[in-house]
Formats: C-alpha cells, sequence, structure tokens
C-alpha cells in the first residue's frame, strides 16, 4: 500500500543530546495532544464522513500524522542516544529509561502512557443538513 523510502522528508539531525528536552517533547509523541493521538483521531472519524472525498481527506491527514510521529520520535531518540543513565535520571527519565530502554515509548512528559482516552472520536452530525464541502 505504501513505498517507505526509509527516509525522512525533513531529517531530524540532532548534533547534541538534551534529555531534560526530551522528556517535554515525549508528550508530543505519545501524551493528550500528541501525534499518535492526532493520527488515530483522523483515521477513525474518517469512517463517519458522508462521501468518498472527506474520507480521503481525513485519510491523507492521519497519515500525515504517522510521518509526524516518525519526526517527533527521531528527535526523542536523538535528544538521548548515548547519554548516561546518571543524566537520564537526572533529567526525570530515570524510570521512563527502567521501563523502556533507549526505545521511543508512546507517553506524556508525566510518564503517563498512551491511551485510547486521548483519541476524543465524536463525530456526530446528522448527514442529510450539513453541506461539508
Amino acid at each position: 500500500m505504501w513505498l517507505y523510502q526509509k527516509k525522512l522528508e525533513y531529517p531530524v539531525r540532532i548534533k547534541c543530546t538534551n534529555p531534560r528536552l526530551a522528556k517535554f517533547i515525549i508528550s508530543q509523541y505519545g501524551g493528550p495532544d500528541g501525534e499518535l493521538a492526532a493520527s488515530l483521531r483522523y483515521l477513525s472519524q474518517r469512517f463517519g464522513m458522508p462521501d468518498q472525498k472527506s474520507k480521503a481527506i481525513l485519510n491523507d491527514i492521519g497519515t500525515e500524522e504517522l510521518a509526524h510521529l516518525e519526526m517527533v520520535g527521531s528527535i526523542v531518540h536523538q535528544l538521548t542516544d548515548g547519554v548516561p543513565v546518571e543524566e537520564l535520571e537526572k533529567a526525570g527519565l530515570g524510570a521512563y529509561y527502567t521501563d523502556h530502554g533507549v526505545d521511543v515509548y508512546p507517553s506524556s512528559a508525566a510518564g503517563v502512557p498512551f491511551t485510547a482516552a486521548y483519541m476524543a472520536v465524536n463525530f456526530r452530525i446528522k448527514k442529510s443538513n450539513v453541506n461539508y464541502l
């Protein structure tokens, strides 16, 4: 279905590690307003659309959000790559590292794992009296 070229459209090239910054950015990966929630929200809401054009638009937006997920994950990984455990602990990522190692795990900055409750899919408009596009 997709051709994956193994390169980001906008490559992420971070030169300095910064685990403290990574702790904040991780929320954009898997927090309540992060890219994972956004992608799933669009890909789920598409089923409630009244026509194929609007479904296709939401499908395209949802897959674009997945690309953002890859970029944010690359940022977090590069900000923490090779950082000693002591520095991760000092930045507040000790428990995160203990549970997930150097992998990027979807959670908020507070360490709350991603939950489907973040999606908030609720699109209830009668098709008969709304002009969508």
